[in-house]
């Protein structure tokens, strides 16, 4: 693979944990939604990793999705669960930038930057043992 898919994927990495880092001093702070929206983006750009391995390029939020389903959850390289905790923390990223009248509840945003942990993790993993980072 060459260096520069290697420097993209290692980017959306780096961009990841920036944003979960992000995530956590929001909830610290109590800026749940906030929190809720960065978790969610931790998840966009670890998933926007994946089809650079497979010189895909995607840039829209459906079309990640719809390339991490396809490509890494449908064919069993990565499990199900992932594929409903990004569906999850899209939804209530929806919800909470979107439903000016949402209350956004602390136990979600935490559960949300939590999830998004366990799922930087396991791309981080799944990336690591491809050779890609």
């Amino acid at each position: 693979m060459p260096a520069l898919q290697h420097d993209e994927i290692a980017l959306y990495v780096q961009r990841a944990w920036e944003m979960l880092e992000v995530a956590a001093h929001n909830t610290d702070g109590g800026y749940y939604g906030s929190a809720i929206n960065r978790a969610y983006y931790a998840v966009f750009y670890a998933a926007s990793a994946l089809p650079v391995t497979q010189g895909l390029a995607r840039s829209k939020h459906s079309a990640v999705i719809a390339s991490f389903r396809q490509h890494f959850v449908k064919p069993g390289l990565l499990e199900i669960e992932y594929s409903r905790i990004y569906e999850r923390l899209m939804d209530d990223r929806q919800t909470s930038d979107y439903d000016l009248g949402a209350v956004v509840e602390r136990d979600r945003a935490l559960a949300d930057v939590e999830d998004a942990r366990r799922f930087l993790l396991r791309v981080e993993g799944y990336l690591r043992q491809g050779g890609w980072l």
